[in-house]
């Protein structure tokens, strides 16, 4: 059962709304003013966002504006109740990140319509991207929205690395999104003296790049392709017409990067204090439960970038591991036999 936020002052109108959705078969969740809406959408994550527009204490500008900026509610389908029509309150309403507005007094059937095809709408861009290059295009085509978007062309430009090719480099300037289609990548930085630290492995699937694109800035990072790869190419002005056109989209790739934060952090606080032999099981349970699960195909020189150490001591760390039976290699392939043991290695 869908759940319904209403965040309306008026007792009538909010009772009437409570029994319309209710009728309808929605789980209807009400709030008398726009303060105790933002505490509710925050406590009960609705699945939409029903609000007035006038209302004492805090506004409904006031309730997208906050909602619109918490990772919790960032990409809940908001549609604006108002008794006004003039072009500039639907104006500010969808800068504030608004999906739609319905005008009171409001026919119950176009209120459920609207209602319906937002939910629908939102539950599409959620579900249509399933890291395959199909949902790509299906993903990116719901998520358009907004009518001057849908010039925007269809097909995406694929494009085949070889092993070991540059995607992009470090201090260059961004003009493409990456999606992955097949293979994987390194991302990685260099230091003054040519040591190499990766600082992330992204596979079939996955983006790549939107960072600095998001940023407006030049690469931090440059990235290189750990096998033959292919990758679709999505250019800049497209991708950023998309993440400013649609809720959904900015919601996406704000949770992305929020999470890469985390991981980098966590990374960095593994390199201060944690022992080589910890860093490096870490390493293994990673890529054994993200990128690999028959077996861990990766370069050595690639492991110890990973962890910052040399070579040869991932190499003496990974012959410990086998002699302790937590692990065998084959032909080059690192099979892990007892992940649980590598989790518990002391720091």
């Amino acid at each position: 059962m869908k759940k319904i936020l209403v965040i309306e002052d008026t007792y009538e109108v909010r009772d009437n709304l409570e029994e319309i959705l209710g009728l309808a078969g929605y789980d209807v969740i009400t709030a008398e003013n726009g303060k105790v809406g933002v505490r509710k959408a925050l406590e009960t994550h609705p699945d939409l966002i029903l609000c007035d527009v006038m209302m004492p204490e805090l506004d409904g500008f006031g309730v997208v504006r906050i909602l619109s900026a918490k990772p919790e509610t960032m990409d809940v389908p908001f549609i604006f109740l108002t008794a006004k029509s003039e072009k500039e309150d639907f104006r500010k309403g969808m800068r504030l990140g608004a999906d739609d507005y319905i005008t009171k007094p409001f026919d119950d059937v176009d209120l459920l319509d609207t209602i319906e095809m937002r939910l629908k709408k939102s539950e599409k861009i959620r579900t249509s991207f399933d890291g395959t290059p199909e949902g790509l295009g299906s993903f990116l085509n719901e998520a358009k929205g907004l009518e001057e978007l849908e010039s925007l062309p269809h097909d995406r430009e694929a494009r085949k690395f070889k092993k070991k090719s540059e995607l992009f480099s470090e201090g260059t300037s961004p003009r493409y999104l990456y999606f992955i289609v097949s293979g994987k990548v390194k991302v990685h930085r260099m230091n003054e003296w040519g040591k190499e630290l990766i600082t992330g492995i992204y596979r079939a699937g996955e983006f790549l790049g939107y960072e600095a694109l998001i940023k407006n800035q030049k690469y931090a990072e440059s990235a290189m392709a750990m096998e033959d790869i292919v990758v679709n190419l999505i250019p800049k002005d497209d991708f950023l017409k998309l993440l400013y056109g649609s809720r959904e989209l900015s919601a996406r790739f704000i949770k992305m990067l929020a999470d890469d934060i985390y991981d980098k952090q966590e990374k960095l606080i593994q390199l201060a204090y944690d022992s080589i032999r910890k860093r490096i099981a870490n390493a293994l349970v990673e890529l054994h439960e993200r990128y690999e699960q028959k077996g861990i195909k990766i370069m050595r020189d690639d492991l110890a970038s990973m962890v910052g150490t040399a070579k040869e001591t991932a190499i003496r760390t990974l012959s410990e591991f086998k002699e302790d039976g937590y692990l065998v290699i084959e032909g080059g392939l690192i099979i892990i036999k007892d992940l649980e043991a590598l989790r518990r290695i002391p720091g």
